[in-house]
């Protein structure tokens, strides 16, 4: 089985995942919220502008205040993976299906309402695979654009549950005390973690255990 096939399988197994996640209204997003709050704490803001920023949370009228009953990430994330899918299942058909085998399994069908991501993940990697259906092998332009695809949408799926491995640096506004960039590292199931990259301190949720 190719990387390609393996990681629209794991798409398609993970998709209910993602419907389980939309009621949840946590944000996932790299860095993870606790240790980010943590490192809030080394930045600069004066108490004025803090204050500021309190008032405007518990502003009616500014946008997004009010509770959201489903998870917005996830619903993006949704959106722009089954998009995806789509779109490259409906131009491999296009390009590739037969006229013959109007009733196979296989054959891709141009009308009616769109297949879930799921199956249409696990459609696109049985051409990847190179299962028989009533159409052409994919051609290697073909193959490399899939292969593409799936990879960004996989990378989409798994940072949205927090499956993913994450590495970013800090903007300056979160600079270490000695003037270093901290870079966090976290995802996959593991600690988030930070450290000064300048000075070498080292941050994991619990605080500073090394400087």
């Amino acid at each position: 089985m190719t990387t390609t096939a393996t990681q629209l399988q794991t798409i398609a197994r993970l998709w209910p995942a993602l419907d389980d996640a939309l009621g949840d209204r946590t944000q996932h997003a790299w860095p993870p919220p606790s240790l980010r709050g943590y490192l809030d704490a080394l930045s600069r803001h004066d108490a004025s502008e803090a204050a500021a920023l309190r008032a405007l949370e518990r502003n009616p009228e500014q946008l997004g205040a009010r509770p959201v009953p489903i998870n917005l990430a996830i619903v993006d994330t949704m959106h722009k993976v089954e998009a995806a899918l789509h779109e490259t299942a409906t131009q491999i058909a296009a390009a590739n299906q037969l006229g013959a085998h109007t009733s196979h399994p296989h054959r891709w069908s141009f009308t009616g309402r769109p297949p879930g991501a799921a199956w249409t993940a696990l459609w696109l990697s049985a051409r990847a695979s190179g299962v028989f259906w009533p159409g052409r092998a994919l051609s290697e332009p073909q193959e490399r654009h899939l292969g593409h695809v799936a990879a960004e949408a996989l990378n989409r799926v798994e940072s949205a549950l927090d499956l993913a491995d994450g590495c970013r640096e800090l903007t300056s506004t979160h600079a270490c005390a000695c003037g270093g960039t901290i870079e966090l590292r976290g995802g996959a199931g593991a600690a988030p973690r930070a450290r000064c990259k300048g000075c070498g301190a080292y941050w994991t949720e619990n605080g500073v255990i090394a400087a």
